[in-house]
């Protein structure tokens, strides 16, 4: 029987084990096939509206759904004293300014292009991380970022002498990621108190706040066409991006943060394949050598930390 009893519980442990592990790669796969989405959702909703517009409702629609999930469902706690001053800040760098930037530059370049950024991002955020904490640049995420940045570039040029991309957007794309980056340092410099859905239910919010007046003072009546592509495109950006995909991003770093960063190779190949087959925007040997080039890059940057 003792025999018996302890085959059953390794049964079920092993079960459990292997469950959970499936569970957390096909979370991993569906974060990126939602997250690498929004180039593509936002340049169909473009068609209608300024681009500006498009992301104020998205950040509007993400705050309604990260707060009302954080506080009707789990819980959360509401933020106190200089909590607040902290939350505007990062909703101003992270949404007002990185993700405003970048809707003002999707509109300029193409969804794969946007796409790549996703992969550009943890490595810029690496380099200027050890600047801003004064120490040594480390030699792989020096060479990862000289060859994400070489990566883009072999993706664009083709691109160039038309019009699925131009100098002024692809220059609002690295000012975006600039911001973004920052905004990432901001966060990590401070000792949150609260959960990170709730950071990011009020980050979106102060950043829809922020963001308004701006939106409002380039706000053209006739260039607006409230139809049906704008409200789902709005709907898809605002909740399963900015929902969904957030929370499944929290819940897989909180799993396993070496693991979960894994993910963000397939984001790339995801918006790649939506632009092409959604957008017919051109697939070329240099897009694949840049995309290669970048998941390259990826790779070095997560070398050292999965040694670790």
């Amino acid at each position: 029987m003792e025999a018996h009893g302890l085959l059953a519980v390794s049964f079920f442990v092993f079960t459990f084990a292997v469950m959970s592990s499936v569970r957390f790669y096909l979370f991993g796969v569906l974060f990126a096939m939602v997250w690498s989405s929004a180039s593509v959702a936002a340049k169909l909703g473009m068609v209608s509206v300024q681009p500006l517009v498009l992301y104020q409702i998205r950040f509007i629609l993400a705050a309604l759904c990260l707060l009302i999930l954080s506080y009707l469902f789990l819980k959360g706690k509401r933020p106190q004293g200089k909590e607040w001053l902290q939350l505007a800040i990062f909703g101003l760098l992270n949404v007002t300014v990185a993700l405003g930037l970048f809707a003002l530059a999707i509109h300029e370049v193409a969804a794969g292009i946007g796409a790549l950024q996703v992969g550009v991002n943890p490595l810029v955020i690496s380099v200027l991380s050890a600047v801003a904490a004064g120490r040594k640049v480390k030699s792989n995420e020096l060479l990862a970022l000289v060859l994400g940045l070489t990566g883009v570039v072999l993706a664009v040029y083709p691109l160039l002498g038309n019009a699925y991309a131009s100098p002024k957007g692809l220059f609002l794309l690295g000012l975006s990621t600039l911001a973004y980056s920052s905004a990432a340092i901001y966060y990590s410099s401070v000792k949150w108190s609260l959960t990170k859905l709730t950071i990011n239910g009020w980050q979106a919010f102060f950043g829809a706040l922020f963001l308004l007046p701006v939106t409002l003072f380039f706000y053209d009546r006739g260039l607006n066409s409230y139809d049906m592509d704008f409200g789902l495109s709005a709907l898809w950006l605002g909740l399963p991006i900015s929902g969904l995909a957030v929370y499944l991003w929290l819940w897989l770093l909180s799993t396993d943060t070496v693991k979960a960063s894994l993910f963000l190779f397939l984001c790339p190949i995801f918006g790649f394949a939506y632009a092409y087959f959604i957008l017919d925007e051109p697939f070329t040997l240099f897009t694949l050598g840049g995309l290669i080039v970048v998941m390259a890059a990826l790779y070095i940057g997560q070398y050292k930390k999965r040694q670790a």
